[in-house]
């Protein structure tokens, strides 16, 4: 587990996740994960991210299951970044195993992550995504964005969630609310994949201070030719 101080969480509630959930009628209440915001170790290092416009997070996601569904975030897009290329995201599992669940803005591509401990996975511009545990063991994962934008959960919220509804009996059903002609989704395995180079491979909090192993974060466009050639794409 990572050595790095995690304090003053942000809690998302269960009240703030109905509307996203496959049954609408689900009673889901009290705290359901937490999300440490800025996480740093020093001030120096703080000072670093804050002049990159980078930050660093922690999120806990325990072991729970909510009306048949594996427990799940709720669901965001990013905006487009100044050069005209949606903000990416990488993600690092800590401790436990997860499932990203992207979605590219237009529908056109649907794919399942899934991932274990020590995998990065990079969000490409374009793609809305979710983090779902599968397991009965609590998830922690990082993730390293731009600090120079504001998530989109709107969407999630206005279509009741992700296109596909993620069960804990291993069941996957398309969310009704979504077009009819949605493609069927696809499952890549993180784990024994490496992401190419510039990207990062290895341990997040590593790279503070590699300034251009992480230009990527606020500067998309500059690595577009890069993101067809990722696993997602396979």
């Amino acid at each position: 587990m990572i050595d790095l101080p995690l304090n003053n969480p942000d809690i998302r509630s269960g009240a703030e996740i109905r509307s996203v959930l496959a049954d609408p009628s689900c009673v889901c209440e009290g705290p359901l994960y937490e999300m440490y915001r800025g996480v740093c170790r020093n001030n120096s290092d703080k000072e670093w991210f804050d002049v990159q416009q980078i930050r660093y997070d922690v999120t806990r996601i325990p072991s729970r299951t909510i009306c048949k569904e594996w427990i799940k975030t709720k669901g965001h897009y990013h905006p487009l970044s100044p050069d005209g290329l949606a903000y990416p995201e990488i993600y690092e599992v800590l401790e436990g195993a997860a499932y990203y669940l992207l979605q590219k803005r237009d529908l056109s591509d649907i794919v399942l992550v899934r991932a274990e401990k020590g995998d990065l996975i990079l969000i490409p511009p374009g793609y809305g995504h979710i983090t779902v545990n599968p397991t009965m063991e609590t998830l922690t994962m990082a993730n390293l964005v731009s600090s120079a934008f504001a998530s989109q959960y709107l969407p999630y919220e206005e279509l009741k969630g992700g296109a596909y509804y993620i069960f804990s009996d291993g069941g996957m059903k398309k969310n009704p609310a979504y077009p009819a002609d949605i493609p069927d989704i696809r499952i890549v395995d993180a784990t024994g994949t490496h992401l190419p180079e510039p990207f990062p491979d290895k341990s997040l909090y590593d790279l503070v201070g590699d300034v251009m192993r992480l230009r990527f974060l606020n500067h998309p466009r500059e690595f577009e030719d890069l993101y067809p050639g990722l696993y997602l794409y396979t």
